[in-house]
């Protein structure tokens, strides 16, 4: 790898921990590098999702304080997640390369749609559960939404681009609270499911290791700065970037 292709996957590696933190999908910066580049799209993948964890894990630190605040929630969701990390992994692992891509637009355009729809859907879930109490009551995690975020963590598992894009629409739409303190919320499942796919990755996969070193030294910083740039960002201008994003991403997936 030349000095000139180096920097390049170093920047990218900031910004996708940038844009992980906060938003997600900072994987489609750098996962098309490493294709650029010559890697196979599966070493590209498996090296991509190694050298993001630890820009994962900063950018969920610097959230430590909101997840403080909802705690009750953190360990059946944090379970939900390492279970569908692992399972993705283990499908990227055993299944043809593409074979689960061919839905990421699909998955990605409808996590959009939801964020858009996430103010009228949160007033109807306020307005039912004030109606019925019922056992979701507490900490808003029922069945329902331990198998959405493990379905969606199966899907950053095996891809992981735009998973954060996922996560976020989910929570929003399911848990009428602050969307700063569910994008912490965001980081640590988002940071679990990378962390245990790569594990996995690295005992068993053919893994790049250049990238993934220049990856991970970007996107640590770029984990703490879109922690403190995602925290100074209202949430109707968050929501906006998220349906943004979202449908950009969508979209330029569907592309050939």
């Amino acid at each position: 790898m030349s000095p000139a292709e180096a920097l390049l996957v170093l920047v990218a590696g900031l910004g996708a921990g940038t844009v992980n933190t906060v938003v997600g999908s900072g994987s489609l910066l750098t996962f098309p590098v490493l294709l650029a580049l010559g890697y196979p799209p599966v070493v590209a993948n498996v090296s991509n999702t190694i050298g993001l964890t630890p820009g994962s894990i900063s950018g969920a630190l610097g959230y430590r304080f909101e997840l403080a605040a909802q705690s009750a929630r953190l360990f059946p969701l944090s379970i939900a997640a390492v279970l569908g990390g692992a399972s993705g992994g283990l499908l990227l692992l055993g299944l043809p390369p593409g074979a689960f891509r061919a839905v990421v637009p699909v998955l990605v355009l409808l996590a959009a749609l939801l964020m858009a729809a996430q103010p009228w859907l949160s007033r109807r879930l306020r307005a039912r559960r004030e109606r019925h109490a019922g056992p979701e009551r507490g900490t808003g995690v029922g069945p329902a939404l331990l198998a959405a975020v493990f379905a969606v963590s199966v899907y950053g598992g095996y891809f992981g681009a735009a998973q954060g894009v996922l996560l976020l629409a989910l929570l929003a739409t399911v848990l009428d609270e602050d969307l700063n303190l569910l994008n912490g919320l965001k980081n640590l499942l988002q940071a679990l499911v990378n962390l245990v796919a790569a594990v996995l990755f690295a005992i068993t996969a053919d893994v790049a290791w250049t990238p993934v070193l220049l990856l991970a030294l970007g996107s640590v910083a770029g984990g703490r700065l879109g922690a403190l740039l995602g925290r100074r960002v209202p949430a109707p201008v968050l929501r906006a970037l998220v349906v943004l994003i979202g449908t950009t991403v969508g979209i330029a997936l569907l592309l050939p």
